[in-house]
């Protein structure tokens, strides 16, 4: 599944992750859960959950582990 960039990085400055300008720089506009689940995870981000609550039509709620 696709998500735009956008929603991650506003997720993560958010949450206060001191990591959000890097996720920004590194992450691809269209993330690909799939393709880059290794790199939502550096950013500390469970791909699976991140379909959960989108696929559940939930907010991106609190994603961070």
């Amino acid at each position: 599944m696709n998500i735009d960039k956008n929603q991650i990085v506003q997720l993560l400055r958010e949450q206060g992750h001191p990591q959000a300008d890097q996720a920004e720089q590194e992450l691809p506009d269209q993330v690909d859960t799939e393709q880059h689940g290794n790199l939502l995870s550096k950013f500390g981000i469970n791909p699976q959950d991140l379909l959960g609550k989108l696929g559940g039509g939930g907010g991106l709620g609190n994603l961070l582990g």
